[in-house]
Formats: C-alpha cells, structure tokens, sequence
C-alpha cells in the first residue's frame, strides 16, 4: 500500500515541515473533471489506476471514509447541527423544534448518517445540549464532533481544558472524538494551543484533532507541532461548495491531500442557496435577507448553475441540493456536513449518497461554477 506524507459571555460554560508517512489507498494521479483549472495533484499512486467499480463506490460516497489518519469511520455526508437551539439566525422554535431534531436525528442515524458536528458557541451551547439529549436518549453510537472558540480572554492552554469540560458537559459524554479549534484567530499562539490539545488526547478526553478555517501555513504548523507529540491532525473543516471554491486554488485542498488531513465541508448547500428554494422573485426571510450571499443580484448569478444541477438532477432522480451534495462528495477526501433541522432534510441530504453523476455532468458543473473560485476576504486572511 502506498503511503503519504502528512506533515461572549464568558466563563467555565463560555461560548519547520515535518513529514510522518501514514498509509493511504487513494492517491490520484490527475486532475479530475469536477477540479477544473486547478493544479494536478502530485503523482505516486492509483486513484485513476483503481478499478472502475472501486473508483464509482467511493465517487458515489457508498464507502465510509476515514477521517483523515484517526480510526473514525463515517458516511461521505455527516450532519451539521448549527440550526439546532439557535433562534437569531435559523428560527429555532418558529417553524421546527424539539420534536423534530429528534426526528431528524432518528433519520440521520437511520440513514447511516452518524457524524455529527457541533460547536460550544452554536446557539449559545444549546446546540450541543441538544444533541447531547438525542444520543442520551436513544443510546445510538455516533462520531460527535465539536469546537473550541480561540476568544480573546482565552490566553493559556487551561482555557483548552476548561473549554473541553464544558463542552462534555452539554453533550452528556465523558470523551469527545473530534476536537477542532473553530477559527485560527486569537491571542492563544499554536504552540501552547496544540500542546493543550495534544495533553487532552493523553487524558483521554479528546480522540482526535481537527481544525476548522485554516490555511495552508497554519495548517502545516499545526499539523508540525502535534506530531511532535505524536499525533496527526486529522482534519481541517472549511466553507467549500459549488460556490465557494477558494480551496481548489488556495493551496488548502492540495495540502490537507499531502498530510493525509480530510475535508470537512460546511455550508456545502451555501445555506441553501444550491437548493434552488431562493429565486431572484422569492421572498427572502429573517437573517438572511440582510447578507449579501441572497441579494436578488446574486440569486440572479447563481441562475445559470441551478439550470445545471436541475437537468443532472432529472437525468437521476435528484433534486438540485442533493446534486450539489454529490458534486461535492466525488472527492474522496472530503465529507460535506449539511444543516439539518427536521427529517425531511436528513432523508434528502441521505439521497446524496449512493449514486454517482458521470464525469461529464461533473464537468459541466465545475464550468458553471469556476467564478466562485476566487478567493473571499475572509479566505485571504486565513
């Protein structure tokens, strides 16, 4: 098997390179047609060499894939929980509530879909407590993912600590199996942050470690740091859709490909917008209707992509959404974690799974959606 290089309210509650080789399977050779204009990645092993059966089950997203060098296992679709507690921005309490995460929760897990992620400042916390109720209840073993907030007050490694208490705390568990530190921003430097997190994993109060908006730099510290520990960093969690593509040039796929770290990608519905649900004439509702990600001139852009993955979704049976989850999900190093707030929306992001569009559809998709490669400030800051 060949192997590859990996290189505010506050209080307890408050919200060089160095290379070690791991094994891997899947090393492409070439540039794949849903990777349109972006550098090939380095050659050395079998991804096109694979069988065509191997190649279509892990396109398809029907084979579990392992988070990066950990031992966790889950499905190429996990279930984001940002909605879950929070009314400012998503309406918790409004048009679905308790009852229905817990129905959402049965038909994720139903479906095979066991990754959940949450985070100590989603909803104030409520998020994970919510979550936390769900796996209480139902006693269903799933990969629960969570994050620590970097904030300004939180200056030395004990904040680490005080944080994962917490956050063990709402979820009801007495180990987390990602830890993922939310933003690269804050006063604690990545040293003392990694060492931290790197003296948790001994405690055994943490499996494995993430992070989430790093760049290509700070992810090879990062990921230097902790092996020095002895233990690799296994994943890094991005916004990466059809339109939000920064990560194909940016240096951060190519990267987290090299040090076998996988992509955990939110908002790879871009809050919906793929779904086609928000129309240049649509009334756009709450939050949303002051971000200039659903202005009617950008509802109006996105057109000619919705037409795309409309005519791909006919040719399977597909609406647009899970389309645009299987896009997304043919490269085997990513996970795509979309919102979900009732069961509907779990049954339908589970249909993103199991059937793969052909490289030609995947094409026309990456054409349509090229102008979304280039990078937002905020990709330029990380």
């Amino acid at each position: 098997m060949p192997s590859r290089c990996m290189s505010f309210s506050t209080g307890p509650d408050a919200v060089p390179d160095l290379k070690i080789s791991f094994p891997t399977a899947v090393v492409r050779t070439e540039a794949p047609p849903w990777m349109v204009g972006a550098p090939k990645p380095r050659s050395g092993g079998g991804w096109f060499g694979a069988s065509g059966s191997v190649r279509k089950l892990i396109e398809s997203g029907a084979a579990k894939r392992r988070i990066g060098a950990s031992d966790l296992e889950v499905a190429a679709i996990g279930v984001g929980t940002w909605q879950w507690g929070d009314r400012r921005y998503w309406g918790y309490g409004q048009d679905y509530g308790e009852a229905d995460l817990a129905e959402a929760f049965q038909v994720a897990v139903g479906n095979n879909l066991t990754f959940f992620d949450t985070a100590e400042i989603y909803a104030g916390g409520e998020s994970a407590r919510h979550l936390g109720r769900q796996i209480g209840l139902t006693g269903e073993d799933v990969v629960v993912a969570t994050k620590f907030m970097p904030f300004p007050n939180r200056l030395t490694g004990s904040a680490v600590e005080r944080a994962l208490d917490a956050s063990l705390r709402r979820l009801g568990v007495d180990r987390i199996d990602l830890y993922q530190v939310h933003w690269p921003f804050g006063l604690l430097r990545q040293r003392p942050l990694m060492r931290a997190l790197a003296d948790c994993v001994a405690e055994g109060k943490i499996r494995w470690i993430g992070v989430s908006n790093y760049g290509e730099k700070r992810l090879r510290k990062a990921a230097a740091i902790l092996a020095e520990f002895g233990i690799p960093l296994v994943s890094n969690q991005i916004r990466y859709s059809l339109l939000r593509r920064a990560a194909e040039i940016n240096g951060i796929l190519d990267t987290c490909e090299e040090l076998d770290i996988t992509v955990i990608a939110y908002s790879p519905l871009a809050q919906g917008l793929l779904s086609g649900k928000y129309t240049p004439d649509s009334k756009v509702k709450g939050v949303r209707r002051y971000s200039g990600e659903f202005s009617k001139s950008r509802r109006r852009t996105v057109g000619p992509l919705l037409a795309e993955l409309g005519a791909i979704g006919e040719n399977h049976g597909k609406t647009r959404a899970q389309v645009a989850l299987n896009w997304l999900i043919r490269r085997p190093g990513v996970i795509a974690i979309p919102g979900v707030k009732n069961a509907e929306q779990a049954r339908l992001n589970a249909g993103a799974i199991g059937w793969s569009m052909t490289d030609d559809e995947a094409l026309r998709l990456s054409l349509a959606s090229l102008a979304w490669r280039r990078p937002s400030l905020i990709d330029r800051l990380i």
